[in-house]
Parts: structure tokens; sequence; C-alpha cells
């Protein structure tokens, strides 16, 4: 593997595309300390801090919410505006139609998405600006809660918005991986040096033990293990291409086998960033009733450090598994596909009957994968609630460690293709991450 990564800076244009997304993320990363305009950052990451209301969104956008930096609202409005498109392309016939239009097609429905993202952060930051930075009196000196702190607000967190989906395009063009998933990668991972140092004090000051800690720490590897088995698994359906005599010369084609490769979790890491985005909006409308008890402990149900939070977020992974895996693999499409180039599964007859032995195998696989990532996605909190690592249990939490597993083994398959491409060798010694997935 070190020699694999030492490749990837040999190869001029595969290092150039790594300094690009690690140049980027880092302007990304600066953005946590341009605070909004009229907005105390240390005031307001005091109140942030005391009620916890916040800390889904404050944890996805890394720290950005806390400070309420010119990108609080991050990716959210982006991914919650990529979750309504997705479903519109499913149900509103006009959409379905840009769908299948190609690459003139995709870029329409991006750009949609872009507008709406923009349109639903200028509303989540008109709610906050006028029903909690004003309240809150984490104002700076001099300025007045009115329409001109609520415009103000308004504007520099649609520039925000806008600014995190250009860079995130602008490494999925010229850099590695996707943008916007590696955007919430890096605000994870900068979350993690200070969970870790609140927790060393804990145990400084004899509030925890070093014991509970190594305890969650191995059971964190071990899921981090699972989570990596789950994400390489894949299914092999075996494919037949019947022999074809072209021309005078009697030309022989096809004839080869092949396979489809079907993989255990075909929707990656989408799945749980849809359900993290879903949990920020309940926890958002409540957040504007601080001083309301019972909106702050509606607020606590959608929470993934309190058990009906953890639940409802397990659901929503298998739910939103379900979901992306029908969109993103059409059984009918790929029957029709096989039989116009004389392609067949053995044992099976085209047409209908492929299309439904392919419906059968994908219930049964995604039904093992959403309960897998399920599963996952609450061990991490469990063993914290065991351990009581609790300062830890939000930042190593299951959804922020499927999270970045997903995205990391996402980008290496990227450099392991770069790397295959121009023979070097890839991580996998005889093969690539990608083409050697586990079969099941």
């Amino acid at each position: 593997m070190l020699q694999a990564f030492r490749n990837a800076f040999v190869i001029p244009d595969l290092r150039a595309k790594l300094f690009v997304t690690l140049g980027i993320l880092a302007v990304y990363r600066l953005l946590v300390w341009i605070p909004t305009p009229g907005i105390n950052a240390e005031l307001f990451a005091q109140q942030v801090a005391a009620n916890n209301v916040f800390g889904l969104l404050n944890f996805i956008s890394g720290g950005n919410f806390e400070q309420f930096s010119v990108a609080a609202l991050g990716v959210i409005p982006y991914i919650t505006a990529s979750i309504i498109i997705q479903l519109l392309t499913s149900v509103y016939p006009p959409f379905e139609k840009l769908s299948k239009e190609g690459e003139e097609g995709r870029r329409k429905i991006n750009q949609y998405t872009r507008y709406g993202a923009l349109g639903l952060g200028a509303i989540q930051a008109f709610f906050l600006a006028t029903a909690l930075l004003g309240p809150s009196g984490a104002l700076r000196v001099g300025w007045a809660n009115g329409p001109f702190f609520w415009f103000v607000v308004v504007v520099t967190q649609v520039a925000g918005i806008a600014l995190v989906m250009w860079l995130g395009e602008k490494i999925t063009e010229y850099g590695l991986g996707n943008g916007i998933s590696l955007i919430i990668y890096a605000g994870i991972i900068a979350a993690f040096p200070g969970a870790l140092q609140q927790e060393f004090t804990l145990i400084a000051n004899g509030q925890q033990s070093i014991f509970n800690l190594i305890a969650f720490l191995v059971m964190l590897v071990i899921a981090i293990a699972g989570m990596v088995l789950i994400q390489q698994a894949e299914r092999r359906i075996p494919v037949q291409y019947a022999r074809q005599v072209q021309g005078q010369r009697g030309r022989v084609s096809g004839g080869q086998t092949t396979y489809i490769p079907m993989r255990l979790n075909a929707a990656g890491v989408i799945p749980i960033i849809f359900a993290v985005s879903i949990m920020v909006i309940p926890q958002t409308i409540f957040g504007l009733f601080p001083n309301d008890l019972w909106a702050q402990r509606a607020a606590g149900w959608f929470s993934p450090t309190t058990g009906v939070g953890l639940l409802f977020s397990t659901l929503l992974i298998i739910a939103f598994t379900y979901f992306y895996t029908q969109i993103s693999f059409d059984p009918r499409r790929i029957s029709e596909n096989l039989r116009e180039y004389g392609g067949f599964v053995p044992g099976v007859r085209p047409g209908q009957p492929t299309t439904e032995h392919l419906e059968r195998i994908t219930r049964r696989i995604t039904l093992w994968g959403a309960l897998f990532l399920g599963a996952v996605n609450a061990v991490p909190q469990i063993v914290a609630w065991i351990t009581r690592a609790e300062s830890l249990s939000f930042v190593f939490s299951g959804t922020g460690i499927l999270i970045m597993v997903g995205v990391a083994l996402d980008t290496l398959r990227q450099i392991e293709t770069q790397l295959t491409m121009r023979h070097y060798e890839g991580f996998v010694r005889g093969g690539s991450i990608r083409g050697r997935g586990r079969r099941m």
C-alpha cells in the first residue's frame, strides 16, 4: 500500500489531482475561521455547546455552524435538494425524461439541484437569523436584530453555499473522488482531534477510565473492518454471450463469459448522507425554540446519541438503501441490454424472466446490505454507552464512520484505477480494489 501511495505521487497528472484535492479541502477548512458579519462567534459557540441541539449540523459542517462561519450551512442544503430532485426523477415525468437524455439531461438536473440548494439555503438562513441568531443575543456590539441583519445573514450564507458547491464541483472535475462527499469527510476528520483531547482531559481528571477508552477504540476498529467488508462485498451474476457468425468469411464473435457485479451495498455512502441531512431538518426547526422545553426534548429524538434518535437514523439508512438501489440499478434496462447484445444468464430465459431473476437477487442482496449498514450504524453508539465513552460517541458515531469509510474507499478506487491504467502496482497486489471485491 505504501508503494501505491508513492506511485501516486510519481505520476505527474495523478500528483496534480491529489494536490488540487488537498488544496481545495484546505480552502474549505479555512472558511471555519471566517464568521458571518455581525455574529459574536465565541458567544454563539458557547450557546451551541450548551444546548447541543445543533450538534449533528455542526458535526457534518466540521465546526462551521458552531462558529456560524460563512459556510455554516455547509453542504446540507445541497444534499436536501439532491434528495428532492432524485425523488422527482422517480415520480415526475419531465424530470424522468431529463434523466434519460444523457449528459445534457444530467447537466440540467445538476443545474436545478444547485438552484434548489440556494433556495433552501436562503430559507434556512432566514429562519436561523430571525428565530435563533437575533434572539440569542450573539450579536456583535453595534448590530441590531432587524431586517438589515437578516439580509446580511441570508446573503452571506447563500454565497457560502454557492462557494462550497463550487469547491465540491472543482474537486470532482479536477481532483480525485466526489467533491461533496470529500467535503463532508474533511469535516468529520476535523472533529477527531478535539474529541480525543476532551477524552484525555477527562481521563487526566479521573472522570474517565483509560481502559474504557481502549475498549471503545478496539470495538471501533472492529466496526470499521466490518464496514470495509460490506462495502467491498459483491455478488457476481454470470453472463454468457452467444456465438455469432458475421460476414462472408464466417467471422465468429461472442461466445465469451463475463459477469454482472452486484455490490452488497450498491448505494454506497449515499444513504448515510441522505439520512444525516434528513435528521438535521427537524433539529434545525426545533432548535429555533431554545426556551421551549418540549421543542428541546423533541429535538433529542433526532439526535443519534439518544436511543430514539439512533433507532430513527438506523431505519432511515435502511430505507434510503432500498430507495437509492432501486434508482441506481435497473434490472429491466440491464435485461434489455443483455438481449440486445446477445447475452443471457445461464439457466434463465432472456427478457422478462431475466428481469425477474435480477430483481429477486437485488431484493435479497439489498436486504442484507441495508440491515448490515443499519447495525453498523448503531454499534459504535451502543459500545460508547457500555464503555461510558460518551464524549466520543457523537464524533465517532456509526453515521460519521460509515461516511468516512465509504468516501475513503470510493477515493481509493479512483486512485487504483488511475494507477492500473498506467501499469503501476495498485493497493492490492495482483488486482485492484474495484475488481477484487469480496464475493458473496
